[in-house]
Formats: C-alpha cells, structure tokens, sequence
C-alpha cells in the first residue's frame, strides 16, 4: 500500500465533506441520534510510529488529523466526558499474523511506540492493544461499561484498520458508533476506503 497525503490542512474540510456526500450518493444511511450523556472518545493508536516524519510508518495525512483530534478531545474533557487512548505494543509472542504480514512490529525498544504527548491527557485510561481490535484481549469493554457507555466516537489511526476493525467490534457489541472521517487516516485514500466507512457516521461537525 503506497503512501499518499491525501489530507492536508488546507483542504481536509473539503475532502471529508465530498468522501460523505460520495458514501450518502452509494448507500442508504441509518441515522444515529447522538447523545454526549452516554458516549466516550476512543484515540486510536496516535504514536510516534505513525506520526513521527523519521518512522518507516509515518503517515503523511496524520498531521492534518491532528488538530481536529484536539478538538474533539477538548470538547469531551471540557463537557466531562471519558476519553479513552489505545496503544499498540506488540512482542514476538503476541503479534500472531501482524508480524508475518507487516514484517515489522511496533515494540517498547524504540521510543516511536509512545503515546503522542500532543494528544495525551496525563491520568486518562490507556488500553494497551496487540491487535487491530482495541476490544480483543484488553480491558476497554470493561471500562466503557464502568462509565455506562453505549456510545463510541472513534479517532486515530489507521482508518482501513485498527480505527475500522475496532468500529466494526464495537458495532456487534451493541455500541453505537460515530466514525470521524476527518479524525482519521491512512496510508492511501481511494474507492477501498469508502468501502470500509459505509455504515459510519461523522459526528465531527
């Protein structure tokens, strides 16, 4: 997969708009009522590995999404409301297929794993993933249930994978889930990624 800066600062508000008018010209939406009372932010996986220029896995669209992140989790902290952070970690032992398909996995030798300190408030919960499924194996079900949440706003990266698998779980749990196109990225943008949006919601305006 090639990498492609199909974000920018300048025209991120014009792309989100015409990937959603393109998805609403395709398929018929279900609208989903939103209510802050019951909803949290997930920050999907916003390191160093994928927003840092000197990784390998650096994401040229990531620092378009970033000012939008921000605001989102402002807008939660301010309404007080839980922001949850995931972290990708792998060791050899729990990567499973990531290593033989990526080649690569992202560990705590190299300091590229930690959290970006843009975006990190000090205190809040960090799930710690080996997968592209924050649920799979770590303890986010349980603290979404502690708050009584029914509702999830998904950010990070990346969207044709971690952001979308982690969406698609939540979904067959029983969450309603609000997917923020322009609060999220990927590698390269094309007719795939409309695909895996389709029953996504933004909620970032």
């Amino acid at each position: 997969m090639g990498k492609e800066n199909y974000f920018t600062r300048e025209n991120i508000n014009r792309k989100a708009k015409k990937f959603i008018q393109e998805l609403r010209n395709i398929y018929r939406f279900r609208r989903l009522d939103f209510d802050l009372n019951i909803a949290a932010l997930l920050v999907i996986d916003m390191q160093r590995y994928f927003l840092d220029k000197k990784s390998d896995s650096f994401l040229p669209s990531s620092p378009a999404i970033i000012p939008n992140i921000k605001k989102l989790i402002s807008f939660f902290r301010h309404k007080e409301r839980p922001i949850i952070y995931t972290q990708h970690i792998n060791t050899p032992e729990n990567a499973g297929m990531l290593k033989e398909w990526w080649g690569e996995i992202i560990t705590t030798e190299n300091d590229f794993y930690k959290l970006s300190q843009r975006l990190y408030i000090p205190g809040a919960p960090v799930v710690i993933k080996t997968q592209y499924d924050a649920f799979y194996r770590t303890n986010l079900r349980k603290i979404l249930n502690e708050n009584k949440i029914k509702q999830v706003v998904i950010t990070g990266v990346m969207t044709n994978l971690c952001c979308e698998t982690t969406a698609r779980s939540a979904f067959i749990q029983g969450f309603k889930v609000f997917f923020v196109v322009d609060g999220t990225c990927t590698h390269k943008i094309g007719d795939s990624l409309l695909i895996y949006l389709f029953f996504f919601s933004s909620c970032s305006g």
